[in-house]
């Protein structure tokens, strides 16, 4: 039943970038408008995430996307959505009004925004309330990267126990965030200023809107997720704001389970001892083009069976446990709270009841409040969960509670980057430190900083894990004369992955070249060949990009005495020699390529500078691509002292819609690290009839 719809009375207004400024006379209201806003700039961006995250992506995409269906089905990732809807509207009806007002909105704008873009050729099918539960779970269900727990079990079979985190990238995982929070001691205004960007793959359109929501309760500007309401992970009341990055915590298990019988009558043994049910159904898959396919969706009582295929010759049964389908709770009453925050402390309280994903927060406010926190749940367990699937049948591995999220005090500046430091209680991977170690030398460099110096922080293309592989070099005796020079390039390279830069198009070329040696030697030939299991997994189990990612490690571990490392660096180094890589400047190589549900023939995309363990964090696959598909999702500045001079920016624009003035208008400025301005005036806004 819609709560707001038929009495709705709201005010929308544009800037100049086409963002949304809505306001609205009640928290209800605005909600429902936010939603309805959302759905007319973005209709088509909506329906295709209501479909993913309900399995029937097929239906519309083809049948590409029938993998990613048939996980979102074995995975219950809709059925965990209205578990957690039906706690919602039992425990915290208030918040449940907000979530249905929100929908109400995307109901009645879906219709005007679907006639807007010519791809959504049918008539979108109303949401249930469920969905932005849903799409949440969805967006957020590979976030923590599970699957690396296959790959890590795989690498234990191949060269034994002892190298089970040898490829712990301590890089980039599916997704991770830049962040850094400068006190007032060190700002020209004397107040704190929060800056960063969040690295996730991009999306056209983007996977954050730029949006401000203002009603008499409050009036605050931020970054939403489209089919979310409020601002989530990045927001800035006027007296308080806040960021987030990927904690890169460890809070999903995968259970080897034991079945016996089938169908309706199929058991799994407990930890008990006791054969206990399992849930059963089968499920049909709509694909637009191609016959409909069936899938059998089992649940034990430690979470869905997401495969039960042959890894690496033995057949076996692998459940999901993860925290949302065990809590029954996302913790979307957080969101709420968050808009009404006006101190640090609010915002604190506020996360205490946060669940999915984990996050490190950082929080400032205008009366020189600071935070440096983990908001999430992580659940209390054996170790071994934490590297590999475990025994469902063993009690040892059963979760035994939740873990206490750290907090922090800041001191000089606080910077998070996805590195070992606040989280690493709660996970095993954490990305290099040279991202956060190259924003606190870049911090440290002034006392004075201001909004607009934070662009010179989120553009800096410094890469320092060039430096173990470029100490491998070998002597220039016996090298030929092309790899004498190579080698004297390199050596005189600046280490920086700038756009214009050919030197760093010709250290990618020689880094390949390892990478691939090293792919190709003897110690790893268990580890080639097509990943076995669903292929929604194979991109965490691929060698060539494992390497990629770990290249640093393995040219400096002890593990592997049989590795030559020194050989492969040489011959790759004349390898790249020989080539003769042109002088092409990095961005001719290094291009962005965002996925498009319906990609579009006629668009063009930037070349870009940095790389993955640079700040500017344009990730490429060391080994396998030069191109770019992750990077900054968006990035933002705020000030605590003047929040009309905070600024932002995202990948491509505001609106969704292919071909309309604010579609891409934002893209040319990312591409350079720039940053559009935040507009606070309402009288320099254009209104719009809503």
């Amino acid at each position: 039943m819609s709560l707001v719809s038929n009495a709705a009375v709201y005010e929308l207004y544009r800037d100049e970038w086409g963002i949304p400024h809505v306001q609205a006379p009640d928290a209800l209201q605005l909600s429902y408008a936010q939603g309805r806003t959302t759905a007319v700039d973005r209709a088509w961006q909506l329906e295709v995430e209501r479909h993913r995250a309900q399995g029937t992506s097929a239906s519309i995409l083809g049948p590409d996307s029938v993998t990613w269906d048939r996980f979102a089905r074995q995975s219950r990732l809709d059925d965990t959505a209205r578990r957690c809807w039906e706690a919602l509207e039992s425990d915290d009806p208030e918040t449940a009004a907000w979530v249905r007002a929100y929908v109400d909105g995307v109901n009645d704008g879906l219709a005007e925004g679907a006639r807007r873009d010519d791809r959504v050729t049918h008539a979108p099918a109303p949401w249930d309330p469920w969905v932005p539960l849903a799409v949440w779970i969805a967006t957020h269900i590979l976030f923590a990267g599970f699957a690396t727990k296959l790959w890590r079990e795989r690498v234990a079979r191949a060269l034994g126990d002892d190298a089970v985190t040898l490829f712990a990238t301590d890089g980039p995982g599916t997704a991770g965030s830049n962040g850094w929070l400068v006190p007032g001691e060190r700002t020209t205004t004397g107040a704190a200023i929060i800056a960063g960007d969040p690295h996730r793959f991009i999306e056209d359109p983007g996977v954050y809107q730029q949006i401000r929501l203002a009603c008499p309760e409050y009036d605050v500007l931020g970054l939403a997720v489209p089919g979310i309401p409020g601002l989530a992970h990045f927001g800035h009341t006027g007296t308080a704001a806040w960021a987030i990055t990927n904690a890169m915590a460890d809070y999903q298990d995968l259970y080897v389970e034991q079945l016996r019988g089938q169908g309706a009558a199929t058991e799994a043994l407990g930890p008990d001892g006791a054969w206990e049910p399992v849930h059963h159904h089968t499920e049909t898959i709509t694909v637009a083009g191609a016959a409909p396919v069936e899938v059998e969706v089992l649940e034990t009582p430690r979470g869905p069976v997401i495969t039960q295929e042959a890894a690496d010759g033995t057949a076996r049964t692998l459940s999901l446990r993860y925290p949302p389908r065990v809590r029954r709770d996302l913790g979307f009453a957080s969101l709420p709270a968050l808009l009404r925050a006006r101190t640090v402390a609010d915002i604190d309280a506020a996360l205490d009841g946060w669940a999915e994903p984990v996050n490190v927060v950082h929080a400032a406010d205008t009366e020189g409040g600071l935070l440096h926190r983990v908001a999430g749940a992580v659940p209390l367990r054996h170790p071994a969960n934490r590297l590999h699937p475990v025994p469902a049948w063993d009690p040892q591995y059963a979760w035994q509670g939740w873990a206490e999220t750290p907090a922090e005090p800041v001191q000089g500046f606080a910077v998070m980057a996805n590195a070992r430091g606040i989280a690493s209680p709660l996970g095993v991977e954490f990305a290099p430190p040279h991202r956060a170690n190259r924003i606190r030398e870049l911090l440290s460099g002034s006392a004075d900083w201001s909004p607009k110096a934070m662009a010179d922080v989120h553009r800096d293309t410094y890469l320092a894990s060039a430096g173990p592989l470029l100490a491998l070099l070998p002597a220039p005796e016996g090298l030929t004369p092309a790899g004498r020079a190579l080698r004297a390039r390199l050596l005189a390279w600046d280490r920086h992955m700038d756009a214009d830069s050919a030197d760093a198009t010709v250290f990618s070329a020689f880094r390949t070249a390892t990478v691939r040696r090293f792919a190709a030697d003897p110690v790893f030939a268990e580890l080639v060949g097509a990943p076995a299991g669903p292929e929604v997994f194979h991109p965490w189990l691929y060698l060539v990009p494992r390497i990629g990612y770990a290249l640093e490690g393995l040219l400096t571990t002890s593990l592997l005495p049989e590795l030559d490392r020194a050989a492969h660096v040489r011959a790759a180094l004349e390898a790249t020699a020989a080539a003769q890589t042109p002088d092409t400047p990095w961005s001719e190589v290094h291009r962005l390529t965002p996925w498009q549900a319906v990609p579009d023939p006629d668009a063009t995309w930037p070349g870009l500078g940095g790389d993955h363990d640079c700040v500017n964090a344009t990730s490429s696959v060391p080994g396998f691509t030069d191109l770019t598909a992750r990077a900054s999702a968006a990035r933002y500045v705020w000030d605590l002292a003047r929040r009309e001079d905070s600024l932002w920016a995202v990948p491509l624009g505001a609106d969704g819609v292919t071909g309309t003035p604010h579609h891409r208008d934002q893209l040319p400025l990312w591409a350079r690290c720039e940053l559009v301005p935040v507009v606070t005036d309402w009288s320099r806004l254009t209104k719009e009839s809503a």
